[in-house]
């Protein structure tokens, strides 16, 4: 029988980041406010966890990558919430963020947590934020707090 490894799901000691998008702030608020809410809930302590806001979605894997080259955290959690417009833009920034930040997680082996939201409407992006399609900040912790565990061993 193969061996089985499962997280413990304990990041006490740990330094986390947030970097969280200030472009449709309404729902990246309640993302943050999600995820910081799991860190604390899974032992990290709220001075090991920063949260850094850039302007928009485009800037989370250049505040992402400078953090992680920097040695300053044990895991990121990304987040941010990009809604469908009438031109290729979304399509454009979802795929260029979502690439650019997989690279970087496996370019600097740091875990990084996806939580950026890619919705058709506005009302979409908040059912994801807390509302009745669950919470993607949270699960993005979540997914963190397991990565990091993962990674310790």
């Amino acid at each position: 029988m193969a061996s089985e490894r499962r997280a413990r799901m304990d990041a006490t000691g740990r330094r986390v980041v947030v970097v969280a998008s200030r472009f449709n702030d309404f729902v990246t608020r309640r993302l943050v406010e999600g995820a910081v809410e799991t860190l604390r809930a899974h032992g990290i302590e709220d001075g090991e966890i920063e949260v850094y806001w850039v302007p928009g979605a485009f800037e989370i894997p250049q505040m992402a990558a400078k953090i992680a080259r920097g040695g300053r955290c044990d895991g990121i959690v990304t987040l941010g919430a990009l809604v469908r417009g009438e031109t290729a833009h979304f399509d454009v920034l979802a795929g260029a963020v979502t690439t650019a930040l997989e690279r970087l997680g496996t370019e600097t082996q740091v875990p990084i947590a996806f939580g950026v939201i890619t919705a058709d409407t506005m009302e979409q992006a908040i059912d994801r934020a807390g509302g009745k399609h669950g919470h993607a900040g949270r699960q993005a912790a979540q997914a963190l707090v397991e990565m990091m565990d993962l990674w310790r061993d």
